[in-house]
């Protein structure tokens, strides 16, 4: 105890780790030092470890028993989330990533429409942050320069100043009388923990999730990798623009539960990713029927709310539970401001459910996913500027609608179809006569001389789970106008080169 306490006392003091570390070091020689000097000359040597008292031992055998163990272990998660990716969807990616096409400093480069990024509004957030900067620092109030609200903790779910600028900016969005409540609200760090901590409160491991295909690539990740469950894919047709149905939803439901697996719930995506087509109220009425008749709950990503520039209107089945007499508590809507406000490095997504114990739920799992004091400033700033986010909704729809326009165009004057959509950053393009062999091996093919030979990076539908070949997403909202004609002209030398081997 003598040498403790003092010990303790310096440890804790300045450089305390530094002196807590060399002191016992010190004392721990001097000692050795100590007792070699007081032992007697007369006493025994100590036994010796060589080889003449324990035959068959050599001086190398602590270094063969480490040897004969075997490299050092991690888990069998770890294990395999670090094998290389195999599918397509991020290998093209990584390719794109490795060599970005650039106008002027690399014309020869990768063209992504791989990713789902909307750069066509990033000058008016630009513009926005550089005229804000002041209020976002100090508050729209002014006054002294406080790092408060910002240097200490918050509350991991989100702070209720940002949850109310996000259901004020998420009615706008939807441009109707549709409201939402704050307190329903979980604040995360992007859209994908937002689902995962769904599906750590909605199933079990081995418990599983109906997903209509063709679905978003990155599912596969953010809904299996930690919590275990199972996506059940439910196949819809191009004869049908690959709308979901009623029949196949529960064809598919009734098949899983033959093997004995259970089903908890419903993903949707809407508007749909990667295809673009949107939910019609009624059908949402028939899926909120389908869910209480078999007892699952309903999952539906609506990142894509805001980036919708026909015809057809978007519905959120917030909307829809709200005017009919449907069970609140099994509906469960992720949203977020990656795409519909081009923030995706911000890094902020929401929970918004109408069941207390997912919320409960929730809230404590948000401290593995909590979104930054200061984004959370910069963002109550920015969203409770009405006149700029007004300006900005209805400016991205025209662009958007635009590039669309001037991108399905020149794939059509290249015998390039694409599905009927008005919604989201991306267009579903058939290429099913290009392909060298109807079914996944030619898809693939196809894809992988797209992006060695026409150096362009396009989501192939076999890594969405698309039951029919040929079918590819392209996400235009990454080009600039004056880069459509260079992806077409790419397109075209393809396309060319498959028609002559044809």
């Amino acid at each position: 105890m003598r040498l403790v306490v003092p010990l303790q006392g310096v440890a804790q003091g300045r450089g305390g780790l530094l002196l807590g570390s060399l002191i016992p070091c010190a004392l721990f020689c001097f000692l050795q030092l100590y007792l070699k000097r007081r032992r007697s000359p007369s006493d025994p040597p100590p036994p010796s470890t060589s080889s003449s008292n324990q035959p068959g031992m050599t001086r190398h055998s602590s270094l063969s028993n480490l040897l004969s163990r075997g490299p050092l272990r991690i888990s069998s998660l770890a294990t395999s989330i670090a094998k290389p990716d195999d599918s397509p969807y991020y290998m093209g990616l990584d390719k794109a990533s490795e060599d970005p096409y650039h106008r002027i400093a690399n014309p020869d480069g990768v063209i992504q429409l791989g990713l789902s990024e909307n750069r066509l509004c990033f000058d008016l957030i630009e513009k926005w942050t550089s005229e804000n900067l002041r209020d976002w620092v100090m508050g729209r109030e002014g006054g002294d320069l406080s790092i408060s609200g910002i240097a200490t903790y918050q509350p991991s779910d989100g702070t209720m100043k940002l949850k109310m600028a996000m259901a004020g900016f998420m009615s706008r969005v939807i441009g109707r009388d549709v409201s939402y409540e704050p307190s329903q609200m979980v604040l995360t760090a992007g859209v994908t923990p937002a689902i995962e901590t769904l599906c750590f409160c909605l199933a079990d491991h081995g418990n599983a999730f109906l997903v209509p295909t063709p679905y978003y690539p990155s599912f596969d990740r953010d809904m299996k990798w930690r919590t275990g469950v199972e996506l059940i894919p439910v196949h819809c047709r191009s004869k049908d623009n690959f709308v979901l149905s009623i029949s196949a939803l529960d064809q598919a439901f009734n098949q899983t539960r033959k093997r004995e697996t259970k089903i908890r719930g419903i993903l949707l995506s809407n508007p749909a990713n990667p295809v673009g087509n949107l939910l019609s109220r009624k059908m949402l009425e028939a899926l909120l029927k389908f869910a209480e008749e078999k007892n699952i709950h309903i999952i539906s990503d609506e990142i894509f709310a805001g980036s919708i520039y026909g015809e057809k209107e978007f519905v959120s089945i917030a909307e829809v539970v709200d005017s009919e007499d449907f069970d609140k508590n099994r509906v469960h809507i992720v949203y977020g401001l990656s795409k519909d406000l081009f923030l995706p490095g911000v890094r902020v997504g929401m929970i918004y459910s109408f069941n207390e114990n997912v919320l409960a739920a929730a809230r404590k799992l948000t401290r593995f996913s909590s979104v930054s004091a200061p984004t959370q400033r910069l963002l109550v700033s920015m969203l409770s500027d009405a006149r700029f986010i007004v300006e900005y909704i209805q400016t991205n729809k025209k662009r958007i609608r635009d590039m669309r326009d001037l991108f399905v165009a020149g794939l059509e004057e290249l015998g390039i179809k694409c599905s009927d959509s008005r919604s989201s950053l991306y267009c579903w393009a058939d290429m099913t006569n290009l392909i060298p062999s109807y079914g996944e091996k030619g898809e693939l093919e196809l894809w992988e001389k797209l992006l060695n030979v026409g150096k362009i990076n396009l989501t192939p539908g076999s890594a969405c789970h698309c039951i029919e070949p040929g079918w590819f997403r392209c996400c235009f909202t990454t080009l600039d106008k004056e880069d459509v004609s260079v992806v077409m002209e790419r397109i075209r030398k393809v396309v060319g080169s498959c028609t002559s081997c044809g």
